[in-house]
């Protein structure tokens, strides 16, 4: 697709055209629910671009057109027009992410306390893009109590989040960096 211009002063007054054609207003439960969810796919790639090449980078980019997957899927209006392949998340994702959470689970140290997100800085930004999803999995469920969403959707932001709290862990322990202990002074 040739883009010849950004710019289209159709969103000028407030709304604009989801898949379909019908516009919406830019506050639309909708519109927040997949722009959550394009939030967390730029700070993924933030991640990416900070990870050596290999399997954690390859997947985070994996997990990058997964998103955009998810955001079409959110774009569409089901009650005014049928769901495009590429809004379906392709069969086995949510599945992949769990055994990419068992095979992280096998090789991090037993926890017994709660850790401040921080680290090095590619496990803060795991961090970042943890809360990002979480985000986005509230405004999804938001959408999905007046509009047509998928389960898989909502199920694949989950485990999205889980995948990113351990993958986190990871990299700290690759790195040697011990994680900071959340210390309640309030003890």
């Amino acid at each position: 697709m040739m883009i010849t211009k950004v710019y289209t002063k159709t969103g000028d007054g407030g709304e604009t055209s989801i898949v379909g054609g019908f516009r919406i207003s830019k506050s639309d439960v909708r519109l927040e629910a997949y722009g959550t969810v394009d939030e967390l796919n730029s700070n993924m790639g933030l991640l990416a671009s900070m990870l050596e090449n290999g399997h954690d980078k390859e997947l985070v980019e994996r997990i990058q057109n997964n998103l955009f997957n998810v955001g079409t899927h959110l774009a569409i209006d089901q009650s005014k027009t049928p769901l495009y392949d590429s809004g379906k998340l392709n069969v086995g994702e949510i599945e992949s992410l769990e055994k990419e959470i068992d095979a992280i689970i096998s090789i991090l140290p037993e926890q017994k306390y709660f850790v401040l997100p921080g680290g090095c800085t590619q496990a803060a930004i795991a961090h970042v893009c943890r809360t990002v999803c979480r985000r986005a999995e509230r405004r999804v469920a938001a959408l999905s109590e007046t509009a047509t969403v998928s389960p898989e959707i909502l199920q694949y932001l989950n485990r999205l989040s889980d995948f990113l709290f351990v993958f986190a862990k990871k990299i700290n322990l690759m790195a040697g960096m011990e994680e900071k202990r959340w210390d309640n002074i309030c003890k």
